[in-house]
């Protein structure tokens, strides 16, 4: 009996030590709300959060399409189609995305009459004669789970291994904007002739939009590292940007902004509390805080946005000017947020991106309940 007794025992904490492995990386239950991480089905919406697939390469952008399944592009120039009951499959590849640092295959856009045009957008980074660094947007056809026929809108964006922008969205009047970073050269966001370091705005073949302040492309200007758009209720466009990196004063300071057109948001030269005339001051800034904002959405009088190096899901409540860190270190880099036809927010992490600590996995795109946070 005492052997029996023993033996027993053993197999207890043999058993235990293997949950407590298998189990390494998930998310304790008594985080935040919680929270679960079950396979998202259609009918579990009262979970908090839910693990919608999983097992991705750097996810970067997500848009919806009219059935509400939703496509989502890998920084490495692969393109997913995710069913609405999580199922997954390639679609696409993109042969001229160059993966290099930041940059690689970022944003994705549905264009406003899909049903009718079937046209998805795209920004990406590429390679000009192996030598230049470049960023374009491009519009492809998507038929029987497909992409086809790349035509190229707005191209020679310029790029590097740093800033390369990449947020695309279509607006409520049914302009393209685009994000574009400074590519490393500062100067280039005060050069209202570079596209670089600007919002740009355009027709849906890449032609200025009627109204553009400057008869051109550009939109707004002086823009370090932006990568969040969302529209509010009354149609105001609002923007997450990337502050400079380096040692206080000359450090972090990242940026929410409310964008107009033709107005200067000041990089280089003007950067947090200091602001000069005729620039345009940010409407919140993180101070000493990193955030590294990426991915924005609007839902319910507050701005939804990713936190890379903060990872957290942050909330800016517009009318109390309130800021909350959701999830805080809970998973890890996110990169993108957008509100679904569901009303659900859904995020990706970027893990594998080259500075996160990937988890058991990672990378993955994750459905939160608004109404549980």
């Amino acid at each position: 009996m005492k052997y029996l007794v023993i033996l027993f025992s053993l197999v207890t904490l043999i058993s235990m030590a293997f949950f407590i492995i298998s189990n390494k990386g998930n998310i304790s239950p008594t985080q935040k709300n919680n929270i679960t991480q079950t396979k998202s089905t259609e009918n579990k919406t009262s979970e908090p959060v839910m693990v919608v697939t999983d097992n991705l390469d750097t996810p970067w952008s997500i848009a919806f399409l009219p059935d509400k399944s939703m496509l989502v592009s890998q920084r490495n120039g692969i393109v997913f189609h995710i069913s609405k009951d999580g199922n997954e499959e390639k679609v696409g590849e993109i042969p001229s995305v160059k993966e290099y640092g930041e940059g690689g295959l970022m944003g994705v856009a549905v264009h406003p009459n899909f049903s009718v045009n079937s046209y998805v957008y795209f920004y990406y980074t590429y390679s000009e004669n192996g030598v230049n660094t470049l960023n374009r947007v491009v519009r492809m056809g998507y038929k029987n789970n497909r992409l086809e026929n790349e035509q190229i809108v707005v191209d020679k964006i310029p790029g590097g291994i740093f800033h390369n922008g990449g947020r695309i969205k279509f607006g409520p009047d049914g302009f393209l904007y685009i994000t574009t970073g400074d590519a490393t050269n500062p100067s280039l966001s005060q050069n209202k002739d570079s596209l670089a370091g600007k919002i740009l705005r355009v027709t849906d073949d890449g032609k200025p939009a009627p109204g553009n302040p400057f008869k051109t492309q550009v939109y707004s200007f002086g823009h370090r590292n932006p990568q969040g758009l969302a529209w509010d209720l009354d149609k105001h466009l609002w923007e997450t940007e990337h502050g400079p990196s380096g040692t206080w004063p000359n450090c972090c300071q990242d940026e929410i902004n409310v964008i107009e057109a033709g107005k200067n948001y000041g990089w280089p030269e003007n950067v947090g509390d200091n602001v000069k005339s005729g620039v345009e001051a940010a409407v919140l800034h993180s101070g000493r805080e990193i955030w590294a904002p990426a991915g924005l959405d609007y839902l319910n009088g507050s701005l939804f946005f990713a936190g890379l190096r903060g990872e957290a899901l942050y909330e800016y409540k517009i009318a109390t000017k309130r800021l909350t860190a959701h999830f805080k270190n809970t998973f890890g880099r996110i990169r993108d947020v957008v509100v679904g036809p569901d009303n659900m927010i859904y995020i990706t992490t970027s893990n594998l991106d080259g500075r996160g600590l990937p988890k058991r996995g990672d990378d993955k795109i994750i459905k939160i309940n608004p109404g549980k946070l």
